[in-house]
């Protein structure tokens, strides 16, 4: 991943651990169960309780598989 691009995922999970605000979205049918939209770049989380577990952060096209 681009050095640019990890300080763009970096600065948004950041922003999304202060109040779950961005672009995320729950997912239906997938574990983990949510993922915040960061350009190309998914990052797969799951939220249990107050903390923030990260899964993957990976291009859009592989994240899912």
């Amino acid at each position: 991943m681009p050095s640019r691009i990890q300080a763009r995922v970096i600065a948004r999970v950041e922003e999304m651990s202060n109040d779950l605000k961005g672009d995320i979205k729950r997912l239906t049918s997938f574990t983990p169960e949510y993922r915040l939209r960061v350009g190309d770049y998914r990052v797969l989380f799951e939220i249990e309780e107050k903390t923030i577990i990260i899964y993957r952060i990976r291009h859009r096209r592989e994240a899912y598989k």
